[in-house]
């Protein structure tokens, strides 16, 4: 499978299979689109170059379906990752959260206890089989509101770990309102990796997280990352059909002196006014080729920053069974609530039809079911995915987004699907100018 597209001054053709990216001048662009549609082209220097390609694997590489689907099929999946909600209560009110201002429609509503949280470690590092370094993130809600119970379970998970042949990665993902200058060399020193949520702009944060919340979190949030310095964190906005031009948005971060930023859609109900539609595709489309270019010239000008929807390896990356499942969730990653009830990931919380169990008597007797529902599900079992050129990349999407969008974890969102892909193309074409 090849995808060829056009953007910017480029010409670019990706080789799905190897992962090869050509850069084409404009006689070999319409000769492999010939060669794609199944015509016999002329003998041409641009023809001869193609098939040269052909010949070292770089072009219309053969799949590699029936080995990755072996492996898929014959793996044992094992718990590798958590997110631990530590709240069911937030001291923000945010218009789009998908957990609704963190209550998760009032189930489970509180802060985790100790001993929960010290149950779900110990659940992990039971269920993970032989691997060694382990996910958890600490989730809500918002977190820092039950701040000294996580720091008691990041305590015991260190406690836990030597003994266990197990090592923790512990996540933090907050809204920035309680931190402050005594706890910000704390969690600077004791977490892997930290999420700060700001939105961009005054008049776009404020809009949908409350008013006058841009110009109380931004001082906060901006001296956690310049404490973290170049330690992995993030600063993570939404975006929504109000700020179509959420380009805009990712430049005003930056020039607040962040620098590694991801500004995402919005995932809402079809009928809220502030939710994505197929309309908009067209505008969005056009903003990530902005955008692209926005960051291009920053980093000639020694200004660059990192975006995570454009970050892509060409080398390396991960590994090809990693590709294909993403996130693993309802398998390798699990949700857990205050009240230790377990789901298939976070987005799930809250409906009890996706309830797997606890920690207190385990899995329900129908969970194993519903586990391997979730461990089957990925792009070469769906058959949109499967035969879309952006798999390796996106890894089938997120299955809560399909589910709630068609009703079926296999059936993957439209919009998110289009804006995935364009997203992609981005991050080749900048990948490509890069090396020019």
């Amino acid at each position: 499978m090849v995808h060829m597209f056009r953007m910017g001054d480029l010409r670019l053709a990706l080789d799905v299979e190897s992962g090869a990216l050509h850069v084409l001048d404009e006689a070999a662009f319409c000769v492999l689109a010939q060669l794609i549609n199944g015509e016999t082209p002329p003998a041409s220097p641009a023809l001869d170059e193609l098939r040269a390609l052909e010949a070292r694997g770089q072009l219309f590489a053969p799949p590699a379906d029936a080995q990755v689907h072996t492996h898929m099929q014959n793996r044992t999946p094992v718990v590798k990752a958590l997110c631990l909600h530590m709240a069911h209560e937030c001291n923000l009110s945010c218009v789009y959260c998908f957990a609704g201002q963190g209550n998760y429609g009032e189930n489970d509503c509180g802060l985790m206890p100790l001993e929960v949280g010290k149950k779900a470690l110990d659940f992990i590092i039971e269920n993970s089989g032989n691997r060694k370094n382990l996910e958890v993130d600490f989730f809500g809600g918002e977190p820092m509101l039950n701040f000294d119970t996580v720091k008691a379970l990041v305590e015991y998970g260190r406690a836990r770990e030597k003994g266990a042949g197990k090592r923790f990665r512990f996540t933090l993902t907050t809204n920035g309102a309680l931190l402050n200058d005594e706890n910000i060399p704390y969690i600077n020193e004791t977490f892997d990796n930290i999420v700060l949520s700001l939105d961009g702009r005054r008049q776009v944060n404020d809009r949908m997280r409350g008013a006058g919340t841009h110009d109380f979190l931004l001082p906060k949030i901006k001296a956690m990352s310049d404490a973290r310095g170049t330690a992995s964190h993030y600063v993570r906005g939404t975006f929504t059909r109000f700020n179509l031009d959420f380009a805009a948005d990712v430049i005003h971060l930056a020039d607040a002196g962040f620098k590694n930023i991801s500004v995402e859609p919005v995932v809402a109900p079809p009928e809220t006014d502030y939710a994505l539609r197929e309309a908009d595709l067209p505008a969005l489309f056009a903003e990530y080729e902005k955008l692209a270019d926005a960051l291009l010239a920053r980093k000639r000008e020694g200004r660059g920053i990192h975006f995570f929807h454009f970050e892509i390896d060409m080398e390396g990356g991960p590994c090809i069974a990693k590709r294909v499942t993403g996130c693993g969730a309802g398998a390798e990653y699990l949700a857990v609530t205050p009240a230790g009830r377990l789901f298939p990931c976070h987005q799930f919380v809250g409906d009890m039809n996706f309830c797997l169990g606890d920690l207190q008597t385990g899995m329900h007797e129908t969970a194993q079911a519903r586990v391997h529902e979730f461990s089957q599900c990925h792009v070469l079992t769906k058959p949109e995915c499967s035969a879309c050129w952006a798999k390796y990349y996106c890894s089938g999407g997120c299955m809560a987004t399909a589910f709630y969008a068609n009703g079926s974890i296999m059936q993957p969102d439209k919009i998110s699907c289009e804006l995935m892909r364009k997203r992609i193309e981005c991050a080749l074409y900048m990948a490509a100018k890069e090396l020019e």
